[in-house]
């Protein structure tokens, strides 16, 4: 099925070569034939359609002129130099200006030629101009790549260096498809591609390269970006069914003595409808004789760790070990704190394993682990280490999971012959087209509701010219007996960036704040852990009230008495990040505040972050601004898993082809879930050809 022509190194491509093609693997990871094919243009421009000078506007978008250059000279003092030229139509001189490659387009403009311009006008002192053009002799565009639809691909500095700019690279992709010659086979089912109307494989991928018009070229597009969803939820699916059917786990039959007697006699404070359903969903997960894979997530504050210890308690009354992994230590320590607040009272053993652990206080744990008088561990990395072994590990807890590589994962899911259940708990809510990629062979729980009592946090948006009121309210908060957190992002001064830095503010908030009438905390990431933890204390007890410190408090720190969270430079912090930081607060029964700190410079992105954080708290829609600013790749580790390496397709604009094509996955797999009917070969084979080319669907997604 898979064609050897695709699989030609790149260099044997006419008008490569060994040194262009070492450029190609080193700059785009383009390798063989296979890879070009798959480097998509991103941009298309219409040849037929030009703009007159006289009838540019204000607002144009990318623009394409057609006329003669003249005028060209440089300007400046030797390395801070420009050239300026102006290109004539019938209409009209507009300017063009290059700050860099001088000599090479002196070189390559011809007086009294006509060349055909292409870029973004700017209006600058009165006038327009366009800066860094793409220019080309209207001779060689009339009978170039395309007359029509020109492909427009990225490349890189040391790619242009080597001719292999937009336009080199168009070249060598025709040169390629010029080539193809019925190499390229269907991976589609007759049944998807009749359904859905789709252009052959061969077809599109022609197309998307050097379009024969807009109409194909849409087809083209529609066809790869379905195929490259598709196979992402065929692949998934397909794992989580052959886990499910194949995988033993542990079957949990029994809630017995541990489990009620927490439930009835030591539980802290009555469940949320959405912590019962949730505790039902892994009851009945874990008891079905499969190993689960769940993914929980809830909001900050929402109650994840009391269902993740009740979880635990269900695999200690079926005579199994539980652990708790944590990415940081601070993290570790509170669930240790946490958990050990909660079974105080009752006869389990419980310990706590990190990496600062001395070798004497390892070794009772590891041997508690190993004749199973140790019930709960919980810890760092530390957990995965090869002298770690349990006598019968049932459930393992990740909190955080995306913080963690898939071997470190996988490490741990293997400390058992049989693989213990596993939940991976996430505080970060992941948007819905994120939820059916990177984590679509899990099952999901969610908790969305509040304990009861839990007032949403107020978020108000202060300019540093409000200081003095920002410093008026937090007197008056602490006069009520609450405690203050101060978030900055550095901890030294930065020659780079406009920010306060701790130091500074710690020496301010100390000269406004005096002893004897307030104490105040600081902790960040490079103090020594003892110290670190001495200061947390403090501020835990309530012996200060003020805690000035970095993000290291974003996670693992719980005080209910702190009522306010200010986070200075607050436009420096992703949305993520400044939903973590403001749910240290609300954790109380009193009204909390977050108050959001900037300067007047903010950019569009960053007001779009502080006016969301203003506006909601609910972390699902928070989530959704956050993939949309940031993009999918960029959260919840998906880049290091690989599996939203997407070439054409994007989750965010895309949805609705993404939830048919796992709706058609779904449907595919439940009438054939081992893909092994003759209509759904082509499927199975293309799913192979795939997972050895590029994907690794772990066992723990």
């Amino acid at each position: 099925m898979y064609s050897d022509f695709l699989d030609t190194a790149i260099e044997f491509l006419k008008g490569v070569g060994p040194k262009r093609a070492g450029l190609l693997k080193n700059e785009l990871g383009i390798f063989k034939f296979q890879d070009l094919l798959n480097y998509y243009p991103f941009r298309y421009i219409d040849r037929s359609k030009f703009t007159n000078v006289s009838n540019i506007q204000s607002d144009s978008a990318y623009i394409q002129l057609k006329g003669k250059i003249h005028g060209l000279k440089t300007i400046g003092k030797p390395g801070s130099q420009r050239l300026v030229g102006f290109l004539r139509d019938a209409t009209g001189d507009i300017e063009l200006v290059w700050f860099k490659g001088l000599k090479w387009v002196v070189d390559k403009i011809k007086p009294n030629e006509g060349y055909i311009v292409f870029g973004k006008p700017n209006y600058f002192n009165g006038k327009y101009n366009i800066v860094h053009p793409e220019i080309e002799p209207a001779s060689e565009a009339e009978k170039g790549v395309n007359a029509t639809l020109q492909p427009f691909y990225s490349s890189t500095e040391k790619l242009k260096a080597r001719g292999l700019d937009s336009r080199g690279i168009a070249k060598l992709t025709k040169t390629l498809v010029d080539k193809i010659n019925h190499n390229i086979d269907e991976t589609l089912s007759a049944e998807i591609v009749g359904q859905l109307k789709f252009i052959h494989r061969e077809k599109a991928i022609i197309n998307i390269h050097h379009p024969e018009n807009q109409d194909i070229l849409d087809k083209a597009i529609a066809r790869l970006k379905f195929e490259e969803l598709f196979f992402i939820q065929l692949a998934l699916l397909r794992h989580k069914y052959n886990r499910v059917q194949k995988i033993k786990g542990h079957s949990f039959t029994t809630v017995g003595k541990q489990f009620n007697d927490f439930f009835h006699n030591h539980l802290p404070f009555v469940l949320t409808d959405a912590q019962k359903r949730v505790i039902r969903e892994i009851r009945a997960n874990m008891g079905s004789g499969k190993q689960m894979n769940r993914l929980l997530q809830g909001d900050v504050g929402s109650g994840k760790t009391l269902v993740a210890l009740m979880c635990m308690l269900i695999a200690i009354d079926n005579g199994f070990q539980a652990c708790l992994m944590a990415p940081t230590e601070i993290l570790a320590q509170q669930h240790f704190k946490t958990i050990h607040r909660f079974l105080n009272e009752m006869p389990l053993s419980i310990s706590l394993l990190t990496g600062s652990k001395k070798s004497s206080e390892r070794k009772p744990i590891h041997e508690g682990l190993e004749n199973g008088g140790l019930n709960i561990l919980i810890g760092t990395h530390a957990l995965i280490e090869e002298k770690v072994k349990f006598k019968n590990l049932g459930l393992v807890v990740i909190d955080e999971q995306h913080r963690f590589g898939v071997e470190q994962r996988a490490r741990l899911w293997e400390k058992n012959k049989i693989p213990p259940h596993v939940l991976v708990m996430t505080a970060t809510p992941i948007p819905r087209t994120l939820a059916m990629t990177v984590y679509g062979d899990l099952d999901i729980s969610v908790i969305d509701e509040l304990p009861p009592g839990r007032k949403p946090v107020q978020t108000y948006h202060f300019y540093d010219s409000k200081r003095m009121q920002l410093f008026n309210f937090m007197k008056q908060k602490i006069a009520e007996g609450r405690q203050v957190y101060i978030v900055y992002p550095l901890i030294h001064e930065s020659e780079t960036l406009d920010l306060k830095d701790l130091m500074d503010g710690y020496d301010s908030i100390c000269r406004s704040f005096p002893l004897p009438d307030y104490a105040i905390s600081i902790v960040h990431g490079q103090m020594k852990p003892e110290a670190k933890e001495y200061e947390m204390q403090r501020f835990v007890k309530g012996e200060t009230q003020i805690m000035v410190a970095t993000t290291v408090i974003e996670v693992g720190v719980d005080v209910p008495n702190a009522s306010v969270m200010v986070i200075e430079n607050s436009e420096r912090f992703g949305l993520s990040q400044l939903h973590q930081l403001r749910g240290r607060v609300g954790r109380g029964a009193d009204q909390s505040f977050c108050i959001l700190m900037t300067s007047f410079k903010l950019t569009k992105e960053a007001r779009t972050r502080i006016e969301t954080m203003v506006r909601t708290t609910n972390g699902f829609e928070i989530a959704e601004v956050d993939m949309k600013l940031r993009g999918p790749g960029d959260m919840h580790g998906t880049r290091q898993s690989g599996v939203l390496d997407l070439q054409l397709a994007d989750i965010i604009r895309d949805e609705k082809i993404l939830k048919f094509a796992r709706n058609l996955a779904t449907e595919i797999l439940e009438d054939d879930p081992l893909l092994q009917k003759p209509k759904n070969t082509i499927l199975s084979e293309r799913l192979t050809q795939l997972q050895k080319q590029k994907y690794d669907w772990s066992r723990i997604s």
